[in-house]
């Protein structure tokens, strides 16, 4: 242990920590901007610079580690206006339009230029414009980077991407597309944590709110809106709404308010997507499908973008069961369609996602009888919801719970966990279950697949059904992911079915939700999930009333023709940039 002082206060850290770390314990936050614990330690800012006595320099707090009888000040006057200077410097290069920022109120330079009181600058003003194609699904705009290198360190370790790197030098010096690409021509997933782990507003989603809008005052459009379960975990959080507040009945009263004319709960398709993924992996493995490689849940476009730039000669162990906002999609424009007797193209489908990745999901084709076009016509992520929320001046504490609209309102527990790590595979397998032996399993039967920490990134797990031994995998983040299929690919492990998802956490720490920085809060949202699926009724997709009368009413049966025609998907029908370099790439890596 190691004995110090921090701004008067002795305390005893374990030896290795770092100054920032030890005033963390000591309650004294220390300001800073590049500073991502155990990702970004590179003191690029130098905002958390303190003064140490008999030290005659300042140093960073973030990667300099204390020593035994350190004295620490962290706001000395030569901390404070260096601090200052520090963030004017920042300033001078930086576009400070803050009212039309995205960011503005969550904006961590924002806030810091305000406490320390910044009013003028005293340096000559350096701004980087760069082009970008403001239709791809994440934005970045250069005029507002930083160059605090958290987006390279956040796709480099957590998701083992190396998307973006630091070119040019001086002050010159930028972030950009590695390799030097285009955004479009790279291997983007669109998992979006560069975007969660920004402090600033340099890389943004793409805002399609005005699409909706434009749809709601169309008066020749019936626009639905599906709400995804990730989504009620996490949109009262920027609304002032306490958790168990900030329920999915009242984005459905929100959304009424401003205009949309039906609301549905994604855990109905969640659940529809159960019984054609779980019916397709039963068959799959009795076919001998599985013996060398698993079949990989498609649920996460994510993911899917992943395996397709890096490994895309797996890309036929992927299940061909749509995701269910694709599966939601395809029924709007065919089933309910004919209910109300309206061509599918008066049907105008949105999806409530925490997802960046749905954006360019969105862009998949749909084709039924004479109908040529998208299951989904547009993607707002749950920032976007809470903007358009805003914009229409509503009242969160003047919200009510709203039921869903008739046909599809039921939704199962086993559809709300999708939202977190685990969930898909623990609905999968309490259906498959009850497929093979005609009876429920106890609803937490599979609960070992969930993650047991913020740090887990890997479950595997064994189970026996009457004489049938599964090996399943659960895994989270790109970076994990990568190393698991190179254990496949070298045979250190053999499972039968892979759950993955391309955002730490799963969709509940999607690349879509709210911002708090330097806070990780997918653990305790899924914490939501699975109090909500131990309260319901029923807790498995198979009882799910509206699917079972689906299937009785159109579908026929999971995997049936329609069903295949409309929730299922050709893998091999689009592409990512480069696939055959990755693919040389990726065989050199695993020799």
């Amino acid at each position: 242990m190691v004995n110090l002082t921090i701004d008067n206060k002795n305390i005893e850290v374990d030896e290795g920590t770092t100054i920032i770390e030890a005033a963390k314990l000591a309650g004294i936050d220390i300001p800073h901007l590049c500073y991502l614990k155990g990702i970004n330690q590179i003191a690029s800012c130098k905002v958390c610079s303190v003064e140490v006595e008999g030290i005659s320099n300042l140093v960073t707090a973030c990667n300099t580690p204390v020593s035994e009888n350190m004295v620490i000040h962290t706001n000395s006057p030569k901390a404070i206006l260096n601090r200052k200077r520090a963030v004017e410097l920042i300033l001078s290069e930086h576009d400070a339009r803050c009212p039309m920022c995205i960011r503005s109120g969550n904006c961590s330079l924002q806030k810091l230029s305000n406490d320390l009181n910044v009013r003028q600058l005293p340096f000559t003003e350096y701004i980087i414009k760069q082009d970008w194609d403001e239709n791809f699904p994440l934005i970045r705009n250069s005029s507002k980077c930083i160059r605090c290198m958290r987006c390279v360190q956040i796709c480099d370790k957590v998701q083992d991407l190396n998307i973006w790197e630091l070119s040019g030098t001086g002050l010159r010096a930028n972030i950009d597309v590695s390799g030097y690409k285009s955004i479009n021509d790279s291997s983007c997933s669109l998992c979006g944590q560069c975007i969660t782990h920004c402090p600033v507003g340099a890389l943004v989603e793409r805002d399609d709110t005005d699409l909706l809008w434009d749809a709601i005052f169309d008066p020749n459009k019936t626009v639905v809106v599906q709400v995804a379960p990730a989504v009620r975990t996490a949109w009262g959080e920027e609304m002032g709404l306490a958790r168990e507040e900030a329920t999915v009945s009242k984005i459905f009263d929100g959304l009424k308010q401003i205009g949309v004319d039906y609301v549905f709960d994604t855990t109905f398709s969640a659940d529809l997507t159960i019984m054609e993924e779980a019916t397709e992996f039963l068959e799959r493995y009795t076919k001998g499908e599985l013996k060398d490689r698993p079949m990989f849940t498609s649920c996460c476009p994510g993911w899917v973008r992943f395996i397709k730039g890096q490994y895309p000669h797996l890309v036929s162990q992927l299940s061909t069961a749509k995701s269910p906002m694709q599966m939601f999609g395809s029924v709007m424009k065919s089933y309910f369609a004919e209910t109300l007797n309206k061509d599918p193209s008066e049907i105008f489908s949105v999806a409530v996602m925490p997802c960046l990745a749905k954006k360019s999901e969105r862009e998949r084709d749909l084709y039924y009888n004479e109908f040529a076009g998208h299951d989904t016509d547009c993607v707002i992520t749950t920032r976007e919801l809470i903007r358009m929320f805003k914009t229409a001046n509503i009242n969160p504490k003047t919200l009510i719970d709203a039921d869903p609209d008739d046909l599809f309102r039921d939704g199962s527990g086993a559809g709300v966990i999708f939202g977190s790590t685990g969930g898909v595979m623990e609905a999968a397998l309490r259906t498959a279950y009850h497929s093979l032996t005609g009876e429920n399993p106890s609803a937490d039967a599979f609960k070992v697949v969930r993650r047991d920490s913020e740090k887990t990134g890997l479950v595997e797990a064994n189970f026996k059904i009457n004489d049938i031994d599964l090996h399943i995998a659960v895994v989270n983040g790109l970076a994990n992911t990568r190393k698991l299929i190179n254990d496949l690919e070298n045979n250190k492990k053999h499972f039968d079915f892979v759950e993955v998802m391309a955002c730490p956490g799963g969709c509940v720490g999607g690349g879509g939700q709210p911002i708090h920085d330097g806070e990780e809060l997918a653990f305790t949202r899924s914490k939501n999930l699975y109090f909500l699926d131990k309260n319901a009724n029923p807790r498995f997709s198979h009882e799910n009333q509206d699917i079972i009368n689906l299937y009785e009413n159109f579908f026929g049966e999971p995997n049936s023709h329609l069903a295949h025609q409309l929730l299922h998907t050709d893998q091999y029908s689009w592409q990512m940039p480069n696939v055959s370099n990755n693919e040389e790439l990726y065989y050199s890596t695993i020799v």
